[in-house]
């Protein structure tokens, strides 16, 4: 087996990766992510007891049980860059030996949940809502970097997200993948379902204009006029195809769920977004710990 070289996956001193400070011992097979690292703290409050805490950069991470049901929760910042770190250097702590640097020869699949905030594409998704992305739609371009092809469904999904939304080659060449159907059966009884597009920015990429112009300013009337069969685009954010496309690749399982905070075409923002996520998050704990 091929020796993973030290410039290629960093292991600091106590034996852990180096961005996530984790070492195998300490992470849960199942995982919640939040993009804010004090949502952390939010989410482990629920906890009966926390075995593990650890704090480097923006990344936070709880690990402990509920129950019988041991789970990590770590945070990984804004942005598909984040996201490489962390899908990566997950992988890495069940599914590489970091002793000698080589992948073991029986892989482990993790349940890795995105519990975060979005933002509506659709009148009728009022904020204060639940999206669960059934598909995640990049124009964030980071899967474009790995050996990804979708099936011929998924191709002609996004052949006609391009016509439909214009979007050019310059500026993203979109990708798609979809979430793990062992996951979202579980998210289905009060939960809105659809597809949804992770962007690279939040301001031009979701199309707001502060003093700026824009290169596609029609954008996000795009979005949310796509129709494709049965599906049409509800949310858009900064992480989920990230998460759904190298979730894919590595072989573990991948859902994203966000808390409504805004809906861009009535314009309208939560009058209490903080009490919307909590809910999300009590009813994405309930759901895990029942399985």
């Amino acid at each position: 087996m091929q020796r993973i070289q030290e410039s290629e996956l960093i292991i600091n001193k106590r034996g852990a990766v180096y961005h996530l400070d984790l070492r195998p011992e300490e992470l849960a097979d199942t995982i919640i992510t939040v993009g804010d690292p004090d949502r952390v703290a939010a989410v482990s409050k629920h906890f009966d007891r926390i075995e593990h805490k650890c704090n480097h950069r923006e990344f936070i991470s709880h690990t402990g049980y509920m129950g019988k049901k041991r789970l990590t929760v770590i945070s990984t910042g804004i942005g598909p860059d984040n996201i490489d770190i962390v899908l990566n250097e997950l992988d890495a702590l069940v599914n590489i030996d970091l002793a000698t640097r080589t992948i073991k020869p029986e892989l482990t699949p993790l349940n890795i949940i995105r519990v975060g905030t979005s933002g509506a594409l659709q009148a009728d998704i009022p904020t204060d809502s639940y999206v669960v992305s059934t598909h995640g739609l990049g124009i964030d371009n980071l899967l474009n970097f790995y050996r990804y092809e979708e099936n011929d469904e998924e191709k002609q999904l996004l052949q006609s997200f391009v016509t439909q939304t214009q979007l050019n080659h310059r500026i993203s060449q979109p990708y798609i993948c979809g979430s793990s159907a062992h996951l979202i059966k579980h998210f289905v009884n009060n939960f809105h379902h659809g597809i949804t597009v992770t962007c690279p920015g939040f301001y031009g990429p979701q199309g707001r204009i502060l003093r700026l112009g824009l290169s596609n300013p029609q954008l996000i009337d795009r979005l949310t006029q796509f129709t494709f069969g049965p599906h049409r685009i509800t949310n858009f954010e900064m992480e989920t195809s990230g998460i759904y496309g190298l979730g894919k690749l590595l072989g573990h399982h991948c859902l994203s769920i966000s808390a409504i905070v805004a809906n861009r075409v009535t314009k309208q923002f939560s009058k209490d977004s903080q009490a919307a996520i909590e809910q999300l998050i009590r009813k994405t704990l309930d759901i895990i710990s029942s399985w």
